[in-house]
């Protein structure tokens, strides 16, 4: 299947469907349909069965959607199904908050390596995890993680970007707040807090 010409206003809604039907796993559901899916997540019962139609025939109509097994193929196509192993590169209060962040688990991804530049933090200790020098940042490749979080100031966050991009990081979620370039084959996921937080007083 030729993902690519699927929506990526879909694929970022497979997550949040992954996590209704795996809270519905751990309630011991066996079936639901996608108006009660709906219901309990708040989500729009037409929008799931379209998103989901993309990849298949998940459900049968009358019966619902068998919860197990359509928790397993969203995990497949999101790749989720083993675990992915992620690179973080800022040790400062973002990135020591993400580290200690449980909801990576749910998902099976991991912080795997945690990067920065300042002396007085190389060698420390994150939770299990030892800070290393960015210079360290190339051995990615060789540790097969593919994965990064840019949590860095903005100044430095293009030549992070870079040195990841040549360690073979396909994917990138960036808390830095400016615009990156990176190449076409690198996916890149933008997350600006505060203008985020800046929308919502327009609506008080």
């Amino acid at each position: 299947m030729n993902y690519r010409r699927i929506p990526d206003e879909t694929i970022q809604r497979l997550p949040m469907y992954l996590r209704g039907f795996s809270l519905l796993e751990e309630e011991k559901e066996e079936t639901i349909s996608s108006r009660e899916l709906a219901i309990r997540f708040g989500l729009n019962p037409h929008q799931i069965r379209k998103d989901l139609s993309y990849f298949g025939t998940f459900g049968r109509r009358g019966v619902g959607y068998p919860v197990q097994t359509t928790a397993q193929r969203i995990r497949r196509i999101l790749k989720l199904d083993k675990k992915q192993k992620t690179a973080l590169v800022g040790a400062g209060r973002i990135g020591t908050a993400l580290v200690a962040y449980p909801g990576f688990s749910s998902f099976n991804l991991e912080i795997a390596a945690v990067f920065d530049n300042n002396p007085k933090k190389i060698g420390k200790k994150i939770g299990t995890l030892t800070i290393e020098n960015v210079h360290r940042i190339s051995t990615l490749k060789n540790r097969k993680i593919r994965l990064a979080i840019l949590a860095v100031p903005a100044e430095a966050a293009q030549a992070v970007a870079d040195k990841l991009t040549k360690a073979g990081i396909r994917g990138l979620l960036n808390f830095s707040p400016c615009h990156l370039k990176v190449l076409a084959s690198v996916k890149k996921i933008d997350i600006d807090l505060a203008s985020q937080l800046g929308i919502l007083p327009y609506y008080l």
